[in-house]
């Protein structure tokens, strides 16, 4: 984890840097994505980031019981609900303010896991436990792929480096596989196949992740699998956030599915899925 922990907080204030620029220059008002504004898209960005100087605070606190009270039932399909409750619940909607808040917590969180073990865990939504690591990558995963809706709709570049993406899944999707990934994937259809996947990235380690029941656990390489999925991290992580279609993600090479059962590679997906609210303006 040591060369992962290294990058994500290095890119974390890089990202936190572009994302803010592109708040702060572009209308709050305009759509970013079917159901926010930039500022809403803003402001759910700047709670995650809130959230997280509590969270990876030395005592956490409870800074909205109400909220605090739904995390540990959240499930991947619910996840639009809490996103709704707590943008009901924080008003501030101004450009500058949002991106002076998110840069204040973003070096709030730095400060606070500086010297810290980056696989201690902490407690996620549907009572998950993430690595800390992880959740800076996935503070990071947040402001790419919602800088990408933003960007996409008014226009303007957002390359997503396979540096900045690649810590989201080697430290949050497999940190989280390997502790404890709680009732977060609960309500996806299962069967008693095993199926077994190996992920290959120039820029990630090589790991074999495998549903069976239900439930999916991680395995180191070597054994056999069903599908090998070979990709780009940005690519992966805009298809699993239902961001790019992945036909489109494969005509560019970016997704590389082979195997003796390929097909069963979306049967996978159906099981451990990302969220895929808050949708852009026009899908792929």
């Amino acid at each position: 984890m040591s060369d992962q922990w290294a990058a994500v907080r290095e890119v974390l204030p890089v990202v936190t840097a572009r994302f803010a620029d592109l708040v702060e220059a572009n209308d709050p008002a305009a759509p970013a994505t079917a159901e926010w504004t930039v500022a809403d898209t803003a402001a759910h960005v700047v709670t995650i980031a809130s959230l997280y100087t509590t969270l990876l605070a030395p005592e956490p606190e409870v800074a909205d019981p109400v909220i605090a009270a739904r995390i540990p039932t959240v499930t991947v399909d619910t996840v639009a609900d809490i996103n709704t409750l707590v943008l009901g619940r924080f008003h501030e909607r101004n450009p500058a303010a949002l991106a002076a808040t998110l840069r204040s917590s973003v070096a709030t969180v730095l400060d606070l896991t500086t010297g810290t073990d980056p696989e201690r865990t902490v407690p996620w939504l549907g009572a998950s436990r993430v690595p800390v690591g992880g959740v800076l990558a996935h503070l990071v995963n947040e402001m790419l792929i919602h800088g990408w809706d933003i960007a996409r709709a008014v226009g303007a570049p957002w390359p997503i480096p396979a540096r900045e993406a690649a810590p989201f899944f080697d430290l949050f999707i497999v940190g989280m596989i390997r502790n404890d990934v709680g009732s977060l994937f609960d309500g996806a259809p299962s069967n008693d196949r095993r199926i077994a996947v190996a992920f290959r990235s120039r820029h990630t380690k090589p790991v074999t992740l495998v549903l069976h029941r239900g439930r999916v656990s991680v395995e180191e390489p070597g054994g056999p699998v069903d599908v090998r999925l070979g990709f780009d991290p940005a690519a992966l992580h805009l298809v699993l956030f239902g961001r790019v279609g992945r036909t489109r993600a494969a005509l560019t090479g970016k997704l590389r599915v082979t195997g003796r059962r390929p097909w069963l590679l979306f049967e996978f997906l159906r099981a451990v899925r990302m969220p895929t609210n808050a949708a852009p303006l026009s899908e792929d």
